[in-house]
């Protein structure tokens, strides 16, 4: 079937909400969407150059994510109508209150600790080791949690490279850790020179050491655009807000397999906050 014929037959599926990079790149492709190739398949697509995360039932708001009224039919092609006039978007802010926000990510971590539901990366948060392969990566992770507390970017960068890509899945536990570390420090210093640099390096070298799905959702991270849950936690701990800040961390740990839970542990990590022996 030739592409034209593809985008004769392809349904039109209403869009009932999308994030702003989404919404963007859809105006400019027409509406039009291709999906990846396998392996990926799935939700991902690509619009004008941009990742898109696309379906019906999406476990939280992204800037890459487009819901839709219907589910995806078969075929490599996709026709979105309708866009919003506006895109979901969430950016980083600078906490009025750097202190508050450290502690309260210590207590996060305390509580997290008698969460049994944490996987991935997260079961270090309670003191646990992560199951295999992941676990092989844990002497990584603790050098990267000792590097940011004590703020030394070229030990984290160090500690980072060898964790990128490491993990299965297409988006490898490793990234979310990695990236999610630098969007914490992002929002701690957001005007400290050393961590912008590093985050772009990092966003570069992740593009040959992981899957393009991956590394989109990366430099999305390190750029402080990324999961609502992972901004609402943000803010909650910002506020001084402990039970908004929980359960925004249990809503970011249901993405993925593990995903949110590797998230939530490289944020903490940004943070300064330090892992139990």
């Amino acid at each position: 079937m030739s592409a034209v014929t593809g985008l004769r037959q392809a349904r039109t599926l209403e869009v009932l909400r999308a994030g702003e990079l989404a919404r963007a790149a859809l105006e400019r492709s027409g509406g039009i969407a291709t999906a990846l190739p396998a392996p990926a398949g799935g939700p991902y697509y690509r619009a004008a150059g941009e990742l898109l995360w696309v379906g019906p039932h999406l476990p939280a708001m992204h800037p890459r994510a487009v819901v839709t009224a219907q589910a995806r039919p078969p075929g490599a092609l996709l026709r979105l109508g309708s866009l919003p006039a506006g895109g979901w978007t969430a950016e980083l802010f600078e906490p009025q209150d750097a202190a508050r926000l450290c502690s309260g990510a210590g207590g996060l971590r305390q509580a997290l600790a008698r969460d049994d539901a944490t996987r991935g990366y997260g079961a270090l948060l309670a003191g646990r080791s992560p199951d295999f392969p992941l676990s092989l990566g844990v002497d990584r992770v603790r050098a990267l949690a000792a590097a940011y507390a004590n703020g030394d970017p070229e030990g984290a960068h160090a500690a980072s490279r060898p964790l990128l890509g490491f993990g299965t899945g297409l988006t490898p536990s490793g990234d979310d850790l990695v990236g999610a570390a630098l969007f914490g420090r992002r929002l701690l210093a957001p005007r400290d020179a050393r961590w912008a640099a590093l985050a772009e390096a990092l966003a570069l070298e992740v593009v040959a050491r992981s899957h393009p799905v991956s590394a989109a959702l990366f430099g999305d991270l390190v750029r402080g655009r990324s999961f609502a849950p992972l901004h609402a936690a943000a803010q909650a701990l910002a506020a001084g807000d402990h039970a908004g800040a929980l359960a925004a961390a249990r809503a970011l740990g249901a993405i993925g397999h593990s995903s949110g839970w590797d998230m939530l542990t490289g944020f903490m990590l940004g943070l300064g906050v330090a892992l139990p022996d």
